[in-house]
């Protein structure tokens, strides 16, 4: 459908859309009972945990060690708020690919005009090509480490490229495998990261203190910005156009209510499932190093190293300023402290997070370029794009400067994730909003020909124009299609 010819049109006319219905699809199981059922989570098992990857990606890896650095526990709600918050927007998402049909980067390339999408689909290429870039620095600090520093930054960097595309070769052996591999990812995470725990040992007592306390007494102001870091860190914009077209690779019978009320059920426990375990993730994180490193200064850390004769201890000066850490000293730190084994087994997590999250990072970015644009490119085409572009400044970093410049470029790409925000929760929270779109599953707020927004004149010159009063619901064009019909605003 086009501004100028509102008219109802079959999805299924767009390039992409018979792309997508030529992919493998997971059949849902049919149970003669009413109630929960178990096969069914079962078969509507794996989007959930396959977004929940990109809250567990380098770039939020080191926002918790650096929020425990910084205020102990007492930011620990902040992270439970934020996942709360993002459990919510990735629900929005979730239902409006089950209910349309249509991805969110699809959606929009429907509803919005020439110039607001390509402004929206540039601001998504910053965010994703920035999380790319957040991905390259935690992998290749970790071949780093790991190669007990054999192998240089600027190799690691290069290895990240090749090592990605072999990865998504899995992806011809089909797609619950796929699946299975992300969920090897995260059960690699939660051994490495609960090693750790275990052997640090926190104060079980003020974790829980720092979940239920919304308040940082006596934090300096270093804190709210880790505060506002952290929102920035866990909720990623990209991850919402992942997640909305993740859901499509489940056969759902969109003509039926039922149907649609099942899969938004499941989806939601699922995905309530994996951000519990990545939140468990998180939380592990930012207490390892409330317990270890917390008002402690480099040469508290530099002794500690000495003592033990670790390799690694001329990267702490000897002074009294309070430690900065990331991701490299914090890894460095917990082999002085515990031994040299526990380094290598941080170093595994974190090159599990950069795999894995660079692999969804490509998904949503081929998700993105494919609904804004409607442009179809292969995925080896579509992650050469973006890996190039993000190794580029990373590589130079790399090689032309030392580490500790590289893992400091985390800080700036968690900020730049959080401007990018807005263009993803906007979009999602209007279109699940307008009942022309989602019919009887439209959210409380209702975007409709009444409403203040929906009449403002910048939104009808530059977003789109009303909605005209001749168009069918969508629950009548549910029951009296055999398919799902788009309506333009």
């Amino acid at each position: 459908p086009t501004m100028d010819n509102p008219h109802l049109r079959p999805i299924e006319t767009k390039g992409l859309s018979r792309k997508v219905d030529e992919e493998e699809k997971v059949n849902i199981p049919e149970s003669s009972m009413a109630g929960f059922s178990f096969r069914k989570l079962w078969a509507f098992t794996g989007p959930g945990f396959l977004m929940s990857i990109a809250y567990l990606d380098p770039g939020n890896i080191e926002s918790d060690l650096q929020s425990g650095t910084t205020a102990r526990y007492k930011l620990l709600w902040v992270l439970m708020s934020a996942t709360i918050l993002g459990l919510v927007m990735q629900r929005l998402s979730a239902r409006l690919g089950v209910v349309t049909g249509l991805h969110l980067a699809d959606m929009c390339y429907h509803q919005y005009r020439k110039a607001p999408r390509l402004f929206v689909w540039l601001m998504m290429e910053v965010a994703i090509i920035g999380s790319d870039m957040q991905e390259v620095i935690g992998t290749s600090i970790a071949i780093y480490l790991l190669s007990n520093k054999m192998i240089p930054l600027w190799i690691g960097v290069l290895i990240t490229v090749i090592d990605t595309l072999s990865f998504l070769m899995l992806d011809k052996y089909g797609l619950r495998k796929l699946e299975l591999v992300f969920g090897l990812f995260i059960f690699i995470m939660v051994l490495s990261f609960g090693y750790e725990f275990a052997i640090v040992q926190p104060d079980i007592k003020d974790m829980v203190k720092g979940l239920v306390t919304p308040w940082c007494s006596n934090c300096q102001e270093s804190a709210l910005l880790q505060a506002v870091g952290i929102i920035g860190a866990i909720i990623m914009p990209h991850n919402l156009y992942l997640h909305s077209g993740l859901v499509k690779s489940r056969k759902v019978d969109r003509t039926k209510k039922h149907k649609l009320q099942e899969a938004n059920y499941y989806f939601f426990i699922e995905s309530t499932i994996a951000l519990f375990v990545s939140f468990v993730i998180n939380v592990c994180i930012v207490s390892i190093f409330a317990h270890g490193l917390y008002d402690k200064t480099n040469s508290d850390v530099l002794e500690i190293c000495t003592k033990n004769n670790n390799t690694y201890s001329d990267i702490f000066t000897n002074d009294t300023a309070l430690i900065e850490v990331d991701i490299y000293k914090g890894g460095v730190f917990l082999g002085c402290q515990f031994g040299i084994g526990a380094m290598y087994i941080w170093a595994i997590g974190i090159l599990a997070a950069g795999q894995s999250s660079t692999m969804t990072g490509c998904y949503a970015g081929q998700f993105v370029m494919e609904g804004f644009l409607n442009l179809q490119w292969s995925r080896w085409k579509r992650v050469g794009f973006t890996r190039l572009v993000a190794i580029a400044p990373t590589f130079y970093v790399a090689f032309f400067s030392n580490i500790n410049d590289l893992t400091g470029m985390n800080d700036l790409l968690n900020a730049v994730m959080s401007l990018q925000l807005p263009f993803a929760t906007l979009p999602v929270i209007a279109f699940t909003s307008n009942p022309r779109i989602m019919g009887e599953f439209t959210n409380g707020f209702m975007l409709d020909d009444g409403s203040m927004l929906r009449r403002n004149p910048f939104v009808i010159r530059f977003i789109g124009p009303q909605i005209e009063n001749t168009f069918f619901k969508h629950q009548q064009t549910n029951s009296s299609q055999p398919r799902y019909y788009i309506f333009n605003l």
